[in-house]
């Protein structure tokens, strides 16, 4: 849900990552969003797959990225905003389902780097099956 005004420094966020192009490609959804943690999730598309069902690592590295610094983004003050540093990614196991979801949380939060933290998980019908883990992080600034 994008609106030109927002209530919130959360929704304010929302509206952020949500207007970003890769946001809009990824299909991004924020399915929970509060000071430190965010839950954001996106249907997997074919396109993102390198063979039927099987999902390539880019999208899930996308997805936890987002949910971490978006996080990570909660925590800042007013007029601040941050970007990924560094970000390494742990696939566990293999991404097999209809949609991504990826919960991001903050490890450690500071003025100028912040560390962050995002579980992906694969969902189908019956099933939510963990297949990556991110940690990362980034560079708060203030905005001019």
């Amino acid at each position: 849900m994008n609106s030109s005004v927002s209530n919130t420094p959360l929704e304010a966020l929302r509206d952020y990552v949500l207007a970003m192009p890769m946001a809009q490609t990824l299909g991004l959804r924020f399915d929970a969003l509060a000071p430190g943690e965010v839950t954001l999730s996106a249907p997997v598309q074919p396109s993102w797959c390198f063979a039927p069902g099987q999902l390539q690592a880019t999208a899930m590295f996308s997805l936890a990225d987002f949910a971490a610094v978006a996080a990570a983004a909660t925590l800042l003050p007013a007029g601040w905003a941050n970007s990924t540093v560094d970000a390494s990614i742990k696939l566990v196991a293999p991404a097999r389902g209809e949609r991504l979801r990826a919960h991001g949380r903050v490890v450690q939060a500071g003025k100028t780097l912040s560390v962050c933290a995002a579980d992906v998980y694969a969902l189908d019908d019956a099933h939510e099956t963990l297949c990556a883990t991110l940690l990362g992080s980034a560079r708060n600034f203030a905005l001019r």
